[in-house]
């Protein structure tokens, strides 16, 4: 969809030659130790003004649950409405999470087929929402194949000419038997989006609005909605900077914000567990749940830190670190560039060795 996909995380261009800000000298000045630790990460990230790329918007993090430290760039300010593009479907998980809570789906391995119209392709019925949400449904989709039928793009040209993104989305066939194999792709996250407002009888945005958004104090959003009158489960959600390192502190908490409960601590956990390695195909990413990542970052000096992490193209995150009470939140413009990603991963680095 959109030009350049909602968040494909394959490494476009390859990351030889970017120049990436110098962040080796980022990381010697987080190493300094002699100025208090709130002083060192506005310098940390000041050094950010320097990046040649200027599409770098937004960098805030969280400690023990305050704001620490926060900066923005290339025109962006706290108040900036920034699409995270497939951050997204990490939201989109919690809310299939507040769905399964409270009552409207039976659970993970309820079959997709009791929650969607038919007819439907031969090999539906096998697949269940614990196959989407774990990107294994085995539908034969995959957003950096032109040629592969549930491609995000193809998809989209499709709605935009019959008016309905749905309709050409339920007629993708299956790939392989599903629960066999990780393949990434937009269709499996639109999927739980679709569920989600077919067993809520809401839109994703009201639904987001009514039971994560509003109990965050989130004010201000924007969620593309597609032809046919359908959410975008697989992206498109604009949000500020701070809104988004909100919901990592709701995550971080295991699922409640000022004392109210927003989601149940065990879909949390479900969700950040390490589910499937994907390592082999993810340079980014050890793990991947309940459409969150995994992963344990090294450290210049050998230690390693497990991170959690929603992401989305050019380098949006959301970054969850429970061990060091951390939220770090990262927007960006570098949609399709392969730096993009790296970078966001060296601040990362460079803000959790800051604050050893």
């Amino acid at each position: 969809m959109n030009g350049g996909g909602c968040g494909r995380r394959t490494v476009l261009g390859g990351l030889a030659g970017t120049a990436l800000i110098g962040l080796s000298p980022v990381r010697a000045r987080a190493t300094e130790t002699a100025a208090p630790a709130p002083a060192r990460l506005a310098a940390l990230l000041d050094t950010l003004r320097d990046d040649p790329h200027p599409d770098l918007k937004g960098v805030v993090v969280l400690r023990r649950g305050r704001r620490v430290a926060e900066a923005y760039y290339n025109g962006d300010d706290a108040g900036t409405l920034h699409d995270i593009r497939s951050a997204t479907k990490s939201l989109t998980g919690l809310l299939m999470g507040i769905t399964i809570d409270r009552g409207r789906v039976a659970g993970v391995d309820a079959p997709i087929a009791r929650y969607l119209p038919g007819p439907l392709p031969a090999g539906w019925e096998a697949i269940t929402i614990r196959d989407l949400l774990t990107m294994r449904s085995g539908l034969a989709a995959d957003d950096t194949d032109p040629a592969s039928p549930g491609n995000e793009d193809t998809l989209d040209e499709a709605g935009e000419k019959t008016g309905d993104w749905a309709t050409a989305a339920l007629a993708v066939p299956m790939r392989e038997a599903p629960d066999r194999t990780y393949q990434y792709c937009s269709l499996n996250a639109f999927l739980v989006g679709l569920i989600v407002e077919h067993a809520t009888g809401q839109s994703l945005d009201r639904l987001a609005q009514e039971a994560l958004f509003g109990p965050l104090g989130i004010a201000a959003h924007s969620w593309r909605q597609l032809p046919g009158g359908h959410g975008t489960g697989q992206g498109n959600l604009s949000i500020t900077a701070r809104d988004a390192a909100t919901i990592g502190q709701m995550v971080l908490n295991g699922g409640t914000y000022k004392g109210r409960r927003v989601i149940s601590q065990r879909w949390l956990s479900d969700s950040l567990a390490r589910i499937h390695p994907i390592a082999a195909s993810d340079p980014y990413a050890d793990f991947y749940g309940y459409m969150w990542y995994a992963k344990d970052e090294r450290l210049d000096d050998g230690r390693t830190v497990p991170v959690h992490f929603a992401s989305g193209n050019g380098g949006n995150k959301i970054y969850v670190v429970p061990s060091r009470d951390l939220v770090v939140a990262i927007t960006s413009r570098a949609y399709g560039k392969g730096y993009g990603q790296r970078r966001s991963q060296d601040i990362l680095l460079g803000i959790l060795a800051t604050l050893s």
